[in-house]
């Protein structure tokens, strides 16, 4: 009984999120809905969002949640265990589309993932709760290189972009190697 609790915990613990580094932002749990753990989350946001421009179009909350997917993953699936058999190149892919991504928006390129997360997450917030001024400020932080209207603009009409759809859609692939869910 004691093996069988030690083997649990230890399957619990493989599945967990891995403390925030310099390459991996920390994410608050549900970001990317209650029951969904934020890896598998993110994968699935952002494979579903660079499908088609047409699903992020004049919704800028579905954009910022796929660009905190994009934040989260380069580091997420390079240092957590977890992700060990995933193909190296579907991680490597994953920091272009990242590089690919922020120049496209707007987001400084050395800005450091943990602050454009926290910007997306506060202007969620602010669009959810109908704070336009405060969305304005949020989008005028040193993270975004555009005035506000330009990223706004932006986020409500992202272009096809073929890098975050391969790799996302990639390590999709990846997440459920067996396509029923075995890993």
């Amino acid at each position: 009984m004691r093996a069988l609790a030690s083997l649990l915990i230890l399957s619990i613990a493989g599945c967990a999120t891995l403390p925030a580094t310099r390459d991996t932002p920390y994410l608050p749990a549900g970001v990317f809905g209650t029951y969904e753990d934020n890896d598998i989350g993110a994968i699935n946001q952002s494979a579903w969002a660079f499908a088609s421009p047409a699903r992020t179009r004049h919704n800028p909350i579905d954009a910022a949640k796929a660009i905190i997917a994009l934040e989260y993953l380069p580091g997420e699936l390079t240092e957590n265990p977890r992700w060990v058999g995933m193909d190296a190149s579907v991680k490597r892919r994953m920091g272009l589309a990242r590089a690919d991504l922020r120049r496209i928006v707007g987001i400084r390129a050395d800005a450091p993932p943990q602050a454009v997360v926290d910007a997306m997450l506060a202007l969620i917030w602010n669009l959810a709760s109908g704070n336009q001024p405060a969305v304005m400020q949020v989008l005028a932080s040193p993270v975004f290189t555009a005035p506000p209207a330009v990223t706004l603009a932006t986020l409500s009409d992202l272009p096809f972009m073929p890098e975050a759809n391969f790799a996302t859609a990639q390590a999709q692939v990846e997440e459920m190697p067996f396509g029923d869910g075995r890993r």
